[in-house]
């Protein structure tokens, strides 16, 4: 399986870290060494100076797919999760600044914290209507919901697509909205799928 993370999906999110708006969907990989289940806890990579967390709605592929059209995209998924893209951000801005790839910054072990994932239908809710929310030692730091998005999930599958085939199993972590911040030892996250906590990372 492989982990497909998009990129600059929410303008708020757009705004903060003073990014500018893709003209197209910005799309990035995770080895899957980068996935964390069960709740485990996470501990700080001694790399990095500003290690930030950024919640994101996971949706998990269920057959293979290449050139999808959009109209069809709804029929390669139905079941969502919500993960942690965790990102270096120091090590990344020095990639951005000599024009190198993010793999470091973004790929690293047990960066990609994830719940369990859920049956769609079982919300009896659209997947562009979905609420979810991050909390950072009770208090609420991340608050979305996917109408938000820039691009749609079966827009993003459509386009991702075709270039890369997707297989069974295969992850998409579809962007993460404002309120991304720095993790500390000591802090806990909670996260939110709609009202119903999901997932929980203390950091180590």
């Amino acid at each position: 399986m492989k982990i497909i993370c998009v990129g600059r999906n929410y303008v708020e999110h757009i705004k903060e870290l003073g990014n500018e708006t893709p003209d197209s969907i910005v799309f990035f990989l995770k080895p899957d060494t980068a996935i964390l289940k069960d709740n485990e806890d996470f501990y700080l990579p001694d790399f990095s100076n500003n290690v930030s967390y950024e919640c994101e709605l996971v949706v998990k592929i269920n057959k293979v797919g290449k050139c999808i059209p959009e109209r069809y995209a709804k029929d390669y998924y139905d079941e969502i999760a919500l993960g942690l893209d965790i990102t270096l951000r120091d090590v990344q801005q020095k990639a951005k600044e000599k024009g190198l790839p993010w793999t470091l910054a973004k790929g690293f072990d047990y960066s990609a914290p994830i719940s369990t994932f859920f049956s769609l239908k079982e919300f009896g809710k659209d997947i562009q209507d979905i609420n979810f929310t991050l909390q950072k030692n009770g208090n609420v730091v991340q608050e979305a919901n996917t109408s938000l998005m820039i691009n749609s999930v079966d827009r993003i599958i459509s386009y991702i697509s075709q270039f890369i085939t997707l297989k069974t199993g295969d992850y998409i972590f579809t962007g993460t909205p404002k309120g991304v911040g720095q993790m500390q030892i000591g802090d806990v996250f909670k996260a939110y799928l709609e009202g119903k906590q999901v997932l929980k990372v203390e950091v180590k």
